[in-house]
């Protein structure tokens, strides 16, 4: 029996998947796992217990990893479960920008007293007259799954698309039309695209990468959109940049008080994955992200764990060990194991951690237990299963 608590509401669609032997409870001090959209964690009292925490959404920057990784607490997102939803705000972004269609929209709200608004109308609509998206430059840097959804998109809507990202995955590649211009050098976006929208993680390395400099670079029409972070872009940079005409527009999911209100400034409510398909989307592959590990000990999608999968364990033993990525560790467990049949093995790291599965064609002794618990490095070790 598995017992889980959810820090957020999650979709009904995701609970459905944790049946049987799960039991939601209300205290995280007696939770195996967590679920958690939105919820800061940072400040949580994490019980030894906890062995596993699924956010149902991408970014993980409310959860601490590191202080997980060393209770041997494994982070799994869902990357990829909400891309279409953040797609579809990204294009709306760019045709909100593009044509003034949300002060064309305010001024006819306003007539509503006005017997003349059809004719009036007419002589109006010049003011919120735009330019189309075909034929535009669009920007896109990070081409995960967001960035490589919004790339084809925006081929459909005769735009030319172009591409940045040193780290795209061989999945992301293989996905991603043709016709996309893959550059090397994010300054070429910045100096020659029309529309340029960020979709990258925030990380030491990314925190407020279009800043000042990079906005300098940037045409007098070029629109910015970010549906990724806020804290990606240095929002006071692109403020000032507006207000002296440097650049046309920036659209954000993120209203905060440097942003709101402020001139050629469009937000919206942190909509980018609300829908009701992103958010049922993003339950499901994290609840069943955590039967995964929970009942079968393989990692997927972990953001502080490496990823090992040995699927459904047909031996009679499994145990996981959550380890330091040092050197002659599997030397050392083979050396407690002593004279037991290894059935199959896995292991994998992922920076200063590691992880591994042992299969085993008999079941193991309390005392082999605590002697992987005892080799020097060890953080966890989990029995999965043991008959």
């Amino acid at each position: 029996m598995f017992q889980y608590k959810c820090l957020n509401p999650i979709a009904e669609a995701g609970l459905n998947q944790l049946a049987g032997q799960y039991v939601q409870v209300e205290n995280l001090e007696d939770a195996d796992a967590v679920l958690v959209r939105s919820a800061n964690m940072h400040e949580m009292e994490l019980p030894d217990k906890l062995q596993a925490i699924a956010r149902a959404g991408a970014g993980v920057n409310n959860i601490p990893l590191d202080l997980c990784a060393q209770k041997g607490i494994v982070v799994f997102n869902t990357p990829g479960a909400n891309a279409n939803g953040v797609k579809e705000l990204v294009i709306a972004g760019m045709l909100l920008a593009a044509r003034d269609i949300v002060g064309g929209v305010n001024w006819v709200d306003a007539q509503s007293e006005n017997p003349d608004v059809q004719k009036q109308a007419e002589k109006e609509k010049k003011r919120f007259a735009g330019s189309e998206l075909r034929g535009k430059k669009l920007g896109i840097i990070g081409l995960g799954a967001i960035g490589v959804q919004v790339a084809n998109a925006a081929t459909h809507l005769c735009m030319e698309v172009y591409g940045y990202d040193p780290f795209i995955s061989v999945d992301a590649a293989w996905n991603l039309s043709r016709t996309i211009h893959h550059v090397t050098d994010v300054e070429k976006i910045y100096e020659q695209c029309d529309y340029i929208t960020i979709h990258v993680p925030l990380t030491d390395s990314t925190r407020g990468m279009i800043d000042q400099a990079a906005i300098s670079k940037m045409k007098p029409n070029a629109v910015i959109l970010n549906f990724a972070r806020d804290l990606l872009v240095d929002e006071k940079a692109v403020v000032a940049a507006l207000r002296e005409g440097h650049i046309h527009r920036y659209v954000s999911d993120f209203p905060n008080p440097v942003t709101v209100g402020k001139k050629g400034v469009i937000i919206t409510p942190h909509l980018g994955a609300s829908t009701v398909e992103a958010e049922e989307n993003c339950a499901v592959m994290a609840a069943t992200e955590l039967r995964n590990f929970l009942e079968s000990g393989n990692i997927r999608n972990s953001v502080n764990y490496p990823n090992c999968d040995m699927g459904v364990c047909t031996h009679v033993a499994r145990v996981a060990v959550y380890h330091r990525n040092v050197p002659k560790m599997i030397s050392c467990f083979t050396d407690v194991l002593g004279d037991m049949n290894i059935q199959n093995m896995s292991n994998t790291s992922r920076g200063d951690y590691a992880y591994t599965l042992v299969d085993l064609d008999a079941p193991l002794s309390e005392k082999v237990v605590n002697g992987l618990k005892g080799v020097s490095d060890v953080i966890r070790v989990r029995v999965i299963k043991n008959s």
